[in-house]
């Protein structure tokens, strides 16, 4: 019998603030944490969740993973975090797209101006990529399997994928997962804008005919995932199910996503398939929507391959509308949006689409929330997520 995978807890921290509650209120109203031409975690502060001594020895990104794990684990096991299952049975997967960046900056300015004694020793630790995952897995007393993702902005959907596969094969019976990032920095920011990714107007307006690059932002996303029959039998509140995952490879271009969407659309397709559904069945799509003039249109390609004629009838909304591109954290924060959404059962607009594009044509649900329109039962969701390096990961959840 398949073992079947449900989401028992969320954390978030985004530019809309700390916790999983204020992203899905606060984009639903309409909001946008984006300022400056930046989507920064301003309400962010470290010393909320560890000590002085703890928080020197993280980079911004994993002091953010681990900030995002409390609220997750603290949902799914209780405040006081005491694990339903043997330690070894609970594995932590947090994907990353750059990791500690700038950890690595600061001590490479050190080596440059004051020589080699003066890197810290500390430096290793603080920029690697698998860092968050080892400090939660440290935290909480987590056994089993332990890694980090990276495969840029698809690493977070990447390790949600990957931690319901180890659920599914019966080697855990819950993992903590999902993504964080904060590369906000200045080799990031100006190589970014080099390359001409970045919006030169600081406005994140996805599918919008203005559009002109992404707006970098930072945050965290972690989710519990948990063995169906194993969270039911203790109790737990079911907030949603991961249903499926699809993953291909453009194997077309390093930076650019291939043109047709053609792999993008087969990841769709193939999460769609794992979940044992149809389009027919999809309710809401939460796009990955960068507001880069390719990517969008790749995107929208791909849902009309994917999902034919259904295509046309479904909302599709772009979370970095309102927070920005959290890059490695994107997928696993729009997975918990996702959820949430379905929980709602509204889709969030797309902040600032205000002009259509030809060949754009899909339900970008402008304006305002919509109501997510399927009887009374769980509504599907599919969430995507796509990287640098052609990586495509695509989810498929219910709530």
């Amino acid at each position: 019998m398949t073992r079947r995978v449900v989401i028992t807890g969320v954390g978030a921290i985004t530019p809309l603030g700390v916790g999983a509650k204020p992203l899905i209120e606060r984009w639903s109203a309409g909001e946008c944490g984006i300022a400056d031409g930046f989507g920064r975690a301003l309400e962010f502060d470290p010393l909320d969740f560890l000590s002085k001594k703890e928080t020197r020895r993280m980079d911004r990104f994993a002091q953010m993973g681990v900030a995002a794990a409390r609220e997750a684990i603290g949902q799914a096991f209780g405040e006081e975090g005491e694990l339903p299952y043997e330690a070894h049975r609970v594995g932590c997967v947090i994907g990353t797209g750059i990791g500690g960046l700038p950890s690595l900056e600061e001590n490479q300015q050190k080596l440059i101006e004051r020589g080699e004694k003066a890197v810290s020793p500390l430096a290793v630790p603080l920029m690697m990529g698998n860092a968050a995952a080892a400090a939660v897995a440290m935290r909480h007393d987590l056994h089993g399997h332990c890694y980090g993702v990276v495969s840029a902005c698809a690493a977070g959907a990447h390790a949600l994928g990957d931690a319901s596969r180890i659920i599914r094969a019966g080697d855990a019976d819950a993992v903590v997962t999902g993504g964080t990032e904060a590369a906000i920095s200045g080799v990031a920011v100006a190589a970014f804008g080099a390359m001409e990714a970045t919006s030169p107007t600081g406005i994140s307006r996805p599918f919008d005919a203005r559009r002109d690059g992404f707006v970098m932002g930072e945050g965290a996303g972690i989710l519990v995932l948990e063995e169906k029959e194993a969270a039911e039998a203790r109790g737990a509140e079911i907030l949603g199910e991961l249903l499926g995952y699809g993953a291909t490879c453009d194997g077309y271009h390093l930076t650019a996503p291939q043109p047709e969407g053609t792999e993008a659309a087969r990841a769709i397709s193939l999460a769609v398939a794992d979940a044992g559904l149809t389009a027919v069945d999809v309710d809401y799509v939460n796009a990955h929507g960068t507001s880069t003039p390719l990517n969008d249109r790749s995107e929208t390609m791909a849902l009309k391959l994917a999902l034919g004629e259904r295509a046309a009838d479904i909302p599709v909304s772009s979370t970095k509308s309102a927070i920005g591109h959290l890059l490695g954290a994107a997928g696993a924060v729009e997975a918990i949006a996702t959820v949430e959404a379905l929980r709602a059962r509204t889709a969030p607009p797309t902040v600032g689409w205000e002009e259509a594009e030809e060949g754009l044509d899909l339900d970008y649900v402008p304006g305002t929330a919509k109501p997510i329109e399927n009887g009374e039962g769980p509504l599907v969701g599919i969430s995507n997520s796509f990287g640098f390096g052609g990586h495509n990961a695509v989810l498929c959840l219910a709530a």
